[in-house]
């Protein structure tokens, strides 16, 4: 496959999707890459999994949120529809204006959408749609994308940009059914690197229901580890808190670079 710089991860929602985003975003740090990790899941808590802290992620303002910006950049105030804007709005500022750091992983939240469902033409989208694409096309940094179970945030354009396309697959029939459907969704604008990641696995029983029903080839899975709880009740870095999931998610970066 060469060298990796862009995956996006996604998966129905609780799957853990975040935490996989997290571990991912810090061992390619400990790989002397430059991250960015981006939190494009709407009821994602991405900056807190990866350790950032609270007074840091206070100062994140959601891009879709940015209505003086969306504003100044597309021509039309966001909910508007109906109007006239652009749909290629200056954004290469964005990353380095709106994001924060912390231990070498640069951290950007896109926001939520909230009129008009994922196929809505309004500003706001359009923003969003730019954002993602320059993010994928034109910057250098290994991008770690953290995203609902869909591919509302990429296009065609994009497609080809994308290394990997993890999707985070729970034991449980519900979980493969949404992997179905975003392997669906990703191979109908372009994205054939498609590859499931087990978590919640307590034994061998589970991880062979998710290799026998994932619609995608598998590189690993996580285990059921109460730390990743206490971690999320502490409010710590799961990097720091969870090593035998850190290791797990280490090896599933192995099986990734060893890609053809």
């Amino acid at each position: 496959m060469g060298k990796l710089n862009k995956i996006a991860v996604s998966g129905k929602g609780g799957v853990g999707k975040t935490t996989l985003s997290a571990i991912l975003a810090h061992l390619y740090v400990e790989r002397g890459r430059d991250v960015i990790a981006i939190d494009a899941d709407p009821a994602g808590g991405l900056a807190e999994a990866l350790g950032f802290p609270p007074e840091l992620v206070a100062q994140v303002t959601p891009v879709a949120e940015m209505d003086d910006l969306i504003y100044e950049r597309t021509g039309a105030k966001p909910g508007s529809y109906g109007a006239f804007f652009s749909l290629n709005p200056r954004v290469d500022d964005i990353p380095d204006r709106f994001s924060i750091a912390h231990r070498g992983i640069r951290f950007l939240r896109l926001g939520d959408i909230e009129s008009g469902g994922s196929g809505c033409i309004c500003p706001e989208s359009a923003m969003l749609k730019a954002l993602v694409t320059h993010l994928l096309l034109y910057r250098d940094e290994m991008l770690i994308l953290d995203m609902e179970a869909g591919v509302e945030h990429l296009g065609r354009a994009t497609a080809r940009a994308v290394d990997a396309f993890l999707v985070v697959i729970e034991p449980g029939r519900r979980s493969i059914a949404t992997a179905r459907q975003v392997r669906k969704l990703a191979a109908d604008i372009g994205i054939h690197r498609v590859y499931a990641v087990g978590n919640k696995v307590r034994n061998e029983s589970d991880w062979e229901f998710i290799k026998e029903g994932s619609p995608v080839p598998t590189l690993g899975y996580l285990s059921v580890n109460p730390e990743l709880t206490e971690a999320d009740m502490r409010g710590a870095s799961i990097f720091d808190a969870a090593p035998k999931t850190v290791a797990e998610v280490r090896a599933i970066v192995e099986a990734l670079e060893a890609l053809d």
